[in-house]
Formats: C-alpha cells, structure tokens, sequence
C-alpha cells in the first residue's frame, strides 16, 4: 500500500508529535527527578534512590529526542532549518545543559565527598530545569509567531532577536513545561520508592497538579482573549512542497482556537487535560502511585496535543511575513521521501517500543536504602 501525498503529510505530523510525547513521557520524569532532587532527597541515600530509580533508562529516554530531531530534519528539512536558526541560542542553550546530565549521572557518586556531590546535584538540577524550561520557552514563541521570511532563493532569515523570545506568555509556557515535568517526576518516585521519600512525593504530586491545572487553565485564557491566531485564507495545493509563499494567511482574535470550534470533539482533549490532572491529585493523595503516573503521563499527553491541535496545520507561524509561515502542506520532504520514512517508521518503531517496555518490566523495582548500601560500587 501506498500512501498518497496529502495523507503522508498528515501521518508525519502525527508521528512528530508522537515522538515528541513519548521524549516528554520518559524524560519528562527524568527532568522532573533532577528538579526535585536538591529539594526532596533530605539525605545522600535519598538523592541516591532518587537518582537509581531512573539509572537503567534515563540514557534511552534521551533517544526520543534525538529521534524526533532526525525526524524533523527528514521530513520537514525547511522547519528544520528555520527552528534551528531563528531559535539558535535557546537549543544551545539545551544542548549545553544537557551535557551536564550524563556528567551529573556518572560523576556524582565516584568520589564520597559532600561537596563533590553538591556540586554534581546542581548540575543535574541545571541540565534538568533549563532544557524543559526552554522547551516551553519555544511552544509560546509558536503561538506568538516568530520573526522570519524568505527570499528569492526560498532562504529562510530571522529578523528578530534573543531578547524577543523572553515574551511574558513564553515564560508562563516555560513554567508549565517545569511543573508538567516535576509532577511527572513525583509520581514516579512516589511509585518507585517508600518511607519518607515516597510521602515527600506524594505531597508534590498533588501541588504541582494542582500548580498545572492552573497555569493551563491560565494560558488556554490568554490563548483565547490575549493572542491573536493565525488563519489561512487561501490554501496552498496539498499536494506541493516547499511553497511556504503560495498562501495568505491573515490574524484573527481567537483564531488558535478555530480548530476547535469548527471540531467540536477536539474540545475534549484540553478538558481531559483538566480531568488527568484532578486524577493524578486524586490517585496521589489516596497513595495510588501507579494510577498517579498514568494520570500524569495523561496530563502530558493532553496538554501537548491541546497544542498541536491549536496551531494546525501550522508548524511555525511567521509573525512577520504572514504568507511566509510553516504548514504541513507546504514544508514538507518529497512524497517519496515521506513514503519510504513511513514505512521504515512503520518496522522500527514497534520494535523499539517493544524492548523499552520489556527493559522496563526487567529493571522494575521499588528502591530504598537498604537497595543503595548493598549496592555502595556499582549503583549512581
């Protein structure tokens, strides 16, 4: 079988976004563990179990991110290229933070000194708070569109500046991005761990979804009465590629929620955000700690696709050259090039999925210090 143009763009939105869910599931509760770990962890053992309970997958859950990056240079090489350009200093600014997380994880216990530890805590603390904080930095700026055009040659130029991106929407999407990540953390030490460490997470699972609840109740208002939307006039063939100025696209109030009103069963997916997140308070409170994972794994996936819904079939909106900015239609790789990543997608993909849950089930335990001291040489 052999899938037709149109419909291969709309598979690979949905695939990019798939993988950028599944980096926020698994490393999302690795970041959240780093944030909470200079704060939770009231003893080198507890910080210790903290980290141990990520230290068999925290290596893989990273490869969801590296994959989606391969996958946006693939099949939307000119998103691609505009992302990486006009946001060139916030992923540098990941990048170097992220290289503290591998150094945090191996380094951190080799010496049994205090200070080396503290040390090494706050640079996991970094590498964890600064990626996602950034991450939410760039969803805002999508929503407020970003400064860039094309010229002749379809070189893509970005007129704004560093200081532009800080916009006080961005930053409140930034702070979610934080809070989704540390109630996610919680939820897994509180499933992973017992004693004290696990009450300790408990109490912040329920804050920070409670915290979430209200900074997505926030930003779906500010989404509504506060931004301007983006709205295609005229569409572009959807069976072209790489004519991001064959469109007129104009800004209307509300307009990010178009979508939803022209579908009105996509307005379920921000009220099962809200939902997820009284569960996971719920299932934390009642010391359901698996049911509270997967609320907040839900909460995640919700949010992330209250998002994607809103902004489509824009990918990154231009906020100065309107007819300039980013669909699926028009920014897409070649039918071919889209056809064969599918079906690699389609014999790969499972496969991956397959040993990450069976290395999940294998290495699965509850950690406590008992765990740590028989495990003094060779655990983090």
């Amino acid at each position: 079988m052999i899938l037709d143009y149109e419909t291969l763009k709309l598979v690979w939105w949905g695939l990019i976004g798939a993988l950028i869910i599944g980096f926020m599931l698994t490393d999302g509760f690795d970041m959240g563990i780093g944030a909470l770990l200079p704060f939770l962890g009231k003893s080198d053992e507890e910080r210790r179990i903290m980290i141990n309970s990520v230290g068999p997958h925290w290596e893989g859950n990273q490869v969801w991110l590296v994959t989606a990056i391969g996958a946006l240079f693939a099949a939307w090489p000119i998103v691609y290229a505009m992302a990486f350009s006009g946001f060139y200093f916030m992923m540098m600014i990941i990048l170097f933070a992220l290289f503290l997380r591998p150094l945090a994880f191996d380094y951190r216990s080799k010496i049994d000194q205090p200070a080396w530890r503290a040390t090494w805590d706050r640079g996991l603390f970094i590498g964890s708070t600064v990626p996602a904080f950034v991450f939410g930095l760039i969803v805002g700026n999508l929503f407020i569109g970003v400064p860039f055009h094309f010229d002749e040659f379809m070189r893509p130029y970005y007129t704004g500046s560093f200081l532009a991106l800080i916009h006080p929407f961005a930053i409140l999407t930034g702070i979610l991005t934080i809070a989704m990540t540390v109630m996610h953390g919680a939820a897994w030490i509180q499933m992973r761990t017992v004693d004290s460490l696990e009450s300790r997470a408990r109490l912040v699972a329920k804050i920070t979804a409670l915290i979430v609840f209200a900074l997505f109740a926030v930003i779906g208002l500010w989404i509504a009465f506060g931004i301007e939307g983006y709205h295609i006039d005229m569409m572009p063939d959807p069976n072209s590629s790489f004519t991001p100025d064959a469109k007129q696209v104009s800004l209307q109030n509300a307009g990010w929620l178009n979508n939803y009103q022209h579908y009105p069963l996509t307005q379920l997916v921000p009220l099962f955000g809200f939902i997820s997140c009284l569960l996971v308070f719920i299932s934390a409170h009642f010391d359901r700690p698996g049911w509270a994972f997967l609320s907040s794994s839900l909460v995640i996936i919700s949010i992330i696709s209250t998002a994607a819904i809103a902004l489509f079939p824009f990918i990154i909106p231009s906020s100065s050259t309107l007819a300039h900015s980013l669909t699926i239609w028009d920014a897409t790789s070649s039918e071919t090039t889209l056809n064969v990543m599918f079906w690699v997608a389609a014999f790969f993909v499972p496969i991956i999925m397959a040993y990450t849950t069976w290395t999940y089930r294998k290495m699965w335990r509850k950690l406590d210090t008992h765990f740590i001291l028989n495990n003094h040489h060779n655990s983090y």
